[in-house]
């Protein structure tokens, strides 16, 4: 399996930086680590940084919480879950005091990427900042390139790449994950969330089928899936961003092995799911952008799509890219912040 850092939990810094890199991670790596110096981010990801306690072990998602101060910022956290050395980085916002409970996000990074990259390129620690919430950045642990790709069931990897034998349940890891995070932070279980970029997207999808009492909604950038079978047992609300000119996961669908058919398509599929209306209402957000929006939901769910015209595979909102990696990954947009907007959607459906 891949090189992790040893036990650790020591402090970082976040800032907004470029987005993650696309499901076509090899030809990505070499423009991204550019990227990444160019803008000067490059010892920031990839620094070596002084040991500090061990996490906890791992345990199960439940109430018992860890309500105490602890310093804002980042720090990388590492720990042992279902007998696999694990990394996330998790930062803790301005003004969080440990007295009352907050909401947490989990942010998947893409395939071929890291969770490093996932904070800058996402830009969401400042999110977190403005709105009280802790979030999480994990990281996968199947190697690719000088990334990582998710375990997503039943689905191969990126060029057709079959999961390697053993390799780590995510599912298990990334619900067990908010048990430790539960067990250190101050975190309010009826306000958990998971979103993702591509392959992390896909994987915030496998979590509102397999993990629905632990995340009360999710939101997928770039990459919504509608996996089967979905046994999730409570409608989970869903918003998901996608863009019209995606050149990685083609928004009509007809891409790599694990991505047949269209957003639109998943989008319904999970309205059906979640029993909300079988037509959505139209609206216009923005001139660029186009608001799918399945309602009469049970459970007050909701199902919503935000398609930017012209956008590739990209995260909305984010800062400019250099020329040779947007060139790569399609056209990048600023119609809408997807972090304004799926805190908001966040924040509307808390579990009930």
């Amino acid at each position: 399996m891949s090189t992790v850092p040893p036990p650790e939990e020591a402090p970082r810094r976040g800032r907004r930086g470029q987005r993650s890199g696309a499901t076509r991670s090899r030809p990505l790596l070499p423009v991204l680590a550019a990227a990444l110096a160019v803008a000067g981010f490059a010892g920031l990801a990839s620094s070596t940084v002084p040991a500090g306690a061990a996490a906890p072990a791992a345990a199960t998602h439940s109430s018992a919480t860890g309500c105490s101060a602890a310093t804002a910022g980042s720090t990388t956290l590492t720990t042992t879950i279902a007998g696999h050395r694990r990394t996330a980085i998790v930062h803790v916002p301005s003004g969080y005091a440990g007295s009352q409970k907050v909401p947490l996000v989990l942010n998947m990074h893409g395939s071929g990427s890291t969770a490093s990259e996932q904070e800058l390129f996402t830009g969401m620690d400042a999110t977190a900042d403005n709105d009280s919430f802790i979030v999480a950045y994990p990281q996968a642990l199947i190697p690719d390139g000088t990334g990582f790709d998710w375990n997503v069931p039943g689905e191969p990897l990126a060029g057709g790449r079959p999961v390697p034998a053993r390799a780590a349940d995510d599912v298990e890891f990334l619900t067990q994950l908010v048990g430790v995070l539960e067990h250190r932070y101050c975190i309010d279980p009826a306000r958990i969330y998971a979103t993702g970029f591509s392959g992390g997207a896909r994987t915030a999808s496998q979590l509102a089928c397999d993990a629905p009492t632990v995340f009360a909604a999710v939101a997928a950038v770039s990459g919504l899936r509608h996996p089967t079978p979905c046994p999730a047992s409570r409608p989970v609300p869903v918003v998901a961003f996608h863009g019209s000119a995606d050149p990685i996961d083609p928004y009509d669908g007809h891409g790599e092995g694990y991505w047949s058919y269209s957003v639109p398509q998943a989008a319904q599929d999970w309205a059906r799911q979640d029993g909300c209306s079988a037509t959505a209402s139209i609206s216009r957000p923005a001139p660029a952008v186009t608001l799918a929006n399945y309602a009469g939901c049970r459970a007050r769910a909701g199902v919503e799509l935000y398609t930017i015209a012209g956008e590739g595979h990209e995260w909305p909102g984010g800062t400019p890219l250099p020329r040779a990696l947007a060139r790569l990954l399609g056209p990048q947009s600023d119609a809408i912040d997807a972090n304004d907007a799926m805190w908001a959607f966040f924040e509307a459906h808390p579990m009930a």
